[in-house]
């Protein structure tokens, strides 16, 4: 792909063994509110940059917090819910695609089905970056759903917020597992996000893109969405 870093291969098939359930949305500051209020995820509230709470995604959350909500939210359902593999994330945002966007076209096109670094953002972020040939009417965080979903019926896979997912971080794909699991060999200080967020233009925006933080980094574009298995 035109855009593709080093980190983003070598390319291999990935078997997926087992069924799994993936949230159709960003987890949401209203859900995430849910388990602070009652001393889970310990009791932290995180900022929401002044950009409202409620339906957005909520922000500032690192990859340890996106854990204590999955295990909050096991304890309190009964479910088994978690972060999703790296492997599962890929496949649930391509959605049946091999192209760089999960839409088929352009990176400009975007503004249908994601909310991304475009020209709204332009004018009121300034970000020095490139930024994408449309407008999606978001300066910042959108709330969840405000665009068109992939073919499997998820929102935000790509822009909107960086998500969380559970893999330790490796610089390739060398030796990673051939199944979907969660790879837990490599640098556990540091773990993964996918899907790039409102503040990234075209080279973040595509179902490969991969980048890494270290498991206590908060920031105003880190999220993540939750799984479970079904059998």
């Amino acid at each position: 792909e035109e855009r593709r870093s080093g980190n983003e291969g070598p390319v291999r098939r990935v078997f997926v063994p087992k069924p799994f359930a993936v949230s159709k949305y960003e987890v949401t500051f209203d859900e995430w509110d849910a388990c602070a209020a009652v001393g889970g995820c310990n009791g932290y509230r995180p900022d929401d940059e002044g950009w409202g709470r409620g339906e957005r995604p909520v922000v500032n959350v690192s990859w340890e917090d996106a854990k204590r909500y999955t295990e909050w939210l096991s304890r309190k359902t009964g479910h088994d819910y978690r972060l999703l593999s790296e492997a599962e994330w890929e496949y649930a945002a391509r959605a049946n695609t091999r192209t760089e966007h999960p839409w088929g076209g352009s990176a400009h096109e975007a503004c249908g089905y994601a909310n991304v670094h475009d020209q709204t953002s332009k004018r009121e972020n300034k970000f020095s970056w490139a930024s994408l040939n449309c407008d999606d009417g978001y300066a910042q965080t959108a709330p969840v759903g405000s665009f068109e979903a992939n073919e499997f019926g998820l929102h935000d896979m790509l822009g909107n917020v960086w998500e969380w997912v559970a893999d330790c971080w490796n610089g390739s794909y060398e030796n990673a597992p051939l199944d979907s699991n969660v790879w837990r060999k490599g640098d556990c200080r540091r773990h993964i996000s996918r899907g790039g967020s409102w503040g990234n233009g075209p080279k973040n925006l595509r179902s490969a893109g991969r980048v890494r933080s270290d498991a206590g980094d908060r920031g105003d574009n880190y999220g993540f969405r939750i799984a479970k298995n079904l059998q």
